[in-house]
């Protein structure tokens, strides 16, 4: 791995994370209130040929309970969500770069997850919606909730 393919990857997924949470804090904290909702990957657990992303993931998920500890008593919660084998173009390119097709790429998958499926978009997008909401999550703060079909080691 180069060392630009390393800085670009920190610099969009960490960096970017960085300067979006700083740059919306100042206005949740005058408000008293705001939901930081941060994407990381389950990659954050280590991923074969991809350290630079796993280790920005990794990062975010210790600056996502950083500005949780940081930001809570302004009413400000912050929160990532990881996703875990996603059905996406990038799942599908990726079965299609180690040569197989994509639906016998996520039966593979699917195969060594519980609940036995591929995860959807849509299976992200509400749990994103459910942290971002008013009402109930201010009181989860500080999380990283894997969706992922089933817990991950």
């Amino acid at each position: 791995m180069s060392e630009d393919d390393w800085d670009t990857v920190l610099g969009v997924h960490l960096r970017g994370t960085f300067l979006m949470s700083r740059a919306v804090q100042k206005y949740m904290v005058d408000q008293r209130y705001g939901r930081i909702v941060n994407l990381s990957s389950s990659s954050a657990l280590g991923n074969r040929g991809q350290a630079n992303y796993s280790a920005a993931k990794a990062g975010m998920q210790g600056l996502t309970k950083t500005l949780a500890i940081e930001l809570g008593p302004f009413g400000i919660t912050a929160n990532a969500v990881a996703p875990g084998f996603i059905a996406t173009d990038m799942t599908a390119a990726t079965a299609a770069r180690i040569g197989t097709t994509f639906e016998d790429f996520q039966a593979a998958v699917a195969a060594q997850v519980p609940v036995r499926r591929i995860g959807g978009v849509d299976d992200v997008a509400h749990t994103i919606s459910f942290l971002a909401s008013e009402a109930p999550p201010g009181y989860v703060s500080g999380q990283v909730i894997y969706v992922a079909g089933g817990p991950l080691g």
